[in-house]
């Protein structure tokens, strides 16, 4: 693949992204910000002390919720787009919407699903301040983890291929994936500062919303990159179609 096919990739990486973020951003105002209140009024019902604000909670759940959402959508849109270009013809013989789609599903799988399944998203005022660096630390540890089996798993499904076939490397993968991310729950430490009194509905559906959230951004990705990519990747079809549609019936 040249450069410039590849700078163009990255382009339209960034700009699905963006698109992907905006869809991710509805979903975000709409189910998690609620969450997010509820919350935080549990928190000040609760709390001794009422800390001054430096920010604004509507200009947290508006401009600054549009910005996060936004920036992180066209900045792992570019670094998906560096993926897909390595990973496009290496994985089987998936068209370019495939790959796209199969990455951008795998990358949910590696880079959030699985960290989330060990140490969940918690909303305000649960957690203990003076353990976040540690918290932080143990979510990224678990993220890297998973990053790198996940390569390991896809490298061991490539290895096995020629001998066992594409099913059973496959499933031999996964299952080995599926062990080695079981082993990392087991020996990572737990994290469980959710208060004794704090709604379990609540936790429950802050959890989901984030978890949609992110099932939102990288479905979208890879529905949009994909069509992107195609028209780039493969524009024949297309423009022959255009040009039969343009010429005019002999008489």
């Amino acid at each position: 693949m040249n450069s410039a096919t590849v700078r163009n990739l990255l382009v339209r990486g960034m700009l699905a992204g963006l698109a992907a973020g905006v869809l991710a951003l509805v979903v975000a105002y709409l189910l998690g910000e609620p969450n997010v209140d509820k919350a935080i009024g549990f928190e000040d019902a609760h709390a001794h002390e009422h800390e001054m604000e430096v920010v604004s909670r509507s200009l947290q759940s508006t401009a600054g919720l549009a910005t996060g959402v936004l920036v992180y959508g066209v900045s792992f849109g570019g670094i998906a787009a560096l993926a897909y270009c390595f990973a496009l013809g290496r994985v089987g013989r998936f068209g370019p919407r495939a790959t796209a789609l199969l990455l951008s599903g795998c990358a949910l799988l590696a880079v959030y699903v699985v960290p989330f399944l060990k140490y969940p998203a918690n909303p305000p005022s649960v957690g203990d301040p003076d353990t976040i660096g540690k918290r932080t630390t143990l979510y990224f540890l678990m993220m890297l983890l998973s990053v790198l089996l996940a390569v390991a798993a896809t490298l061991l499904g490539k290895r096995l291929r020629p001998r066992l076939g594409t099913w059973w490397a496959t499933v031999l993968a996964v299952a080995a994936f599926g062990v080695a991310v079981g082993l990392a729950y087991q020996f990572l430490p737990a994290v469980n500062e959710v208060p004794k009194d704090f709604p379990a509905t609540l936790l429950w559906r802050f959890r989901l919303s984030a978890l949609a959230i992110q099932v939102v951004l990288w479905g979208g990705f890879g529905l949009l990159f994909g069509e992107l990519a195609e028209r780039q990747l493969n524009p024949k079809p297309a423009k022959a179609a255009a040009a039969g549609r343009t010429v005019p019936a002999a008489r």
